[in-house]
């Protein structure tokens, strides 16, 4: 005679298996670990190809920075109607005031160039923008540039008056 072997029947829940209940509440730490190295791993590629240069819009506020800066020198020149001299030393992208004392001081990645007058009246002027006390200056451009964007400075020599100039640069 065969013995028919009844079935045990587990006693279960709606919601599933009792026996995998503890596993389905929350995230393991295995798995939190794998995407928090994931994203590490993402941001370790990612980030070395973004530009951490100066961006045009910082560069446009240096362009406008020098450009008050010279008309802050205009100004004291006519004010305590004497000369005034903005220093302008392009290999240490450095431009410094003669009225305020005040430096501006460029990042690395951007270009200073000046094209400044050699001689101004009866003095040498080279690394310098001469304001006189009648608002008149020795004139000059100076130019900031960055990989595909630039800036003039203008100084009118007969006014002294200073604009900013945008550069398109290819």
């Amino acid at each position: 005679m065969v013995k028919k072997v009844e079935r045990v029947r587990r006693p279960t829940l709606s919601v599933g298996n009792a026996d995998g209940i503890a596993a389905e509440h929350g995230f393991v730490l295995l798995e939190i670990i794998c995407v928090v190295a994931i994203i590490a791993l993402l941001a370790a590629i990612i980030l070395p190809i973004m530009s951490r240069g100066t961006s045009r819009a910082r560069l446009e506020a240096f362009a406008y920075q020098t450009a008050a800066l010279l008309k802050a020198d205009r100004n004291a020149a006519i004010r305590r109607r004497t000369q005034v001299r903005t220093q302008i030393n392009a290999p240490a992208r450095l431009i410094g005031s003669g009225g305020t004392g005040r430096q501006l001081q460029l990042p690395d990645d951007v270009t200073l160039d000046a094209m400044l007058a050699s001689r101004c009246g009866d003095q040498p002027a080279g690394t310098a923008v001469i304001f006189f006390a009648t608002g008149m200056s020795c004139g000059g451009v100076v130019a900031l540039t960055r990989p595909g964007a630039g800036y003039q400075i203008r100084v009118n020599w007969l006014t002294g008056g200073v604009e900013v100039v945008p550069i398109n640069l290819p």
